[in-house]
């Protein structure tokens, strides 16, 4: 074959015919053949890296390996690798971004946990450097997103707690400063006034920041005056922390009150099989916010690329499907 078939094979297959990616592979993997990336970098200007800039603040059960699975599955047929740089100081949260962009060492990042006016997204902005992230900002010029619309989790489960004839409704959901966040809180108190519904909020980070910390706080709703019948929480392990201290006072599932929570793993049906959630796939996620930053370093206009990911509402309670 000639020099520019296999170099094409070896570096983007998708323009030949299987049987000759299939003859390159083949040859490649008896002579022990490694791309140079060094080499690469030189010539192209590429690492052929992509980097996920992981934010310590995480309290969905299984978030990091289930990305990280997605990322991986979408990057497989192409000859990009992955980089997880995670966030070490939480007070400075531009520092893994900012090392990435000074020494080049990927061609675009993957951000988790997005604020509103996140600083992380206007440095690379200003930069015209390529990334993606997995919530929505307030910036007025558009970049690429992929996000879980809580606007419809809390509509949807709202409305479930009043079907099943719940008055007082509580939405627990720890301030971590997302735009997810504040985009609950706001969407829970239009739906309250839509429906006429009796509810409350509590996000005190400090209070819902440890699963003992929640596990007492639900020792102190046990113990309230005004009990809360309907309960919406924003994490699996803040549903779980909250429904065991809840039991410890005597109050169960389904029977004294109702809980619904995104759901991000199979661990809340496995303990609770008629717990109601609304789920978001992580690992399809993922996939998707490789999919989106690859087309964005292909040249696609950032307009073109944001997504919703599309909720899916498990309700079990009343017949365990």
């Amino acid at each position: 074959m000639s020099l520019s078939t296999v170099s094409l094979s070896l570096r983007d297959g998708q323009k030949l015919k299987k049987s000759t990616n299939d003859k390159v592979a083949k040859a490649a993997q008896q002579l022990g053949y490694v791309p140079n990336h060094a080499g690469v970098r030189l010539r192209t200007g590429r690492t052929n890296v992509l980097a996920l800039a992981l934010s310590a603040d995480e309290n969905s059960i299984d978030f990091t390996r289930s990305l990280i699975q997605g990322i991986g599955k979408e990057l497989r047929k192409t000859p990009f690798h992955l980089n997880v740089i995670p966030e070490i100081d939480p007070t400075n949260i531009t520092a893994s971004v900012r090392y990435i962009m000074e020494n080049r060492i990927a061609d675009g990042v993957i951000l988790t946990h997005t604020s509103a006016r996140d600083r992380r997204v206007q440095l690379m902005m200003d930069a015209d450097f390529p990334f993606v992230s997995h919530g929505r900002t307030e910036f007025y010029s558009p970049h690429a997103f992929h996000d879980f619309p809580v606007e419809k989790f809390i509509e949807l489960t709202v409305e479930r707690l009043i079907n099943r004839s719940r008055k007082n409704l509580l939405l627990v959901a720890a301030d971590n400063g997302t735009t997810y966040h504040s985009i609950a809180i706001n969407s829970f108190k239009k739906v309250l006034a839509k429906t006429g519904a009796q509810g409350d909020v509590i996000d005190d980070a400090s209070a819902l920041g440890t699963t003992n910390g929640v596990r007492e706080l639900a020792h102190k709703l046990a113990a309230s005056q005004s009990r809360y019948d309907g309960i919406i929480c924003n994490s699996e392990l803040t549903a779980l922390a909250l429904i065991g201290g809840l039991k410890d006072k005597g109050l169960n599932l389904n029977e004294h009150y109702d809980l619904t929570s995104r759901q991000t793993s199979e661990i809340l049906p496995l303990l609770y099989p008629n717990i109601d959630t609304v789920a978001e796939n992580l690992q399809r996620t993922g996939s998707e916010l490789a999919r989106l930053l690859l087309r964005q370093l292909d040249g696609d206009d950032v307009a073109n690329l944001q997504t919703m990911h599309e909720p899916v509402a498990h309700w079990r309670s009343d017949d365990g499907h």
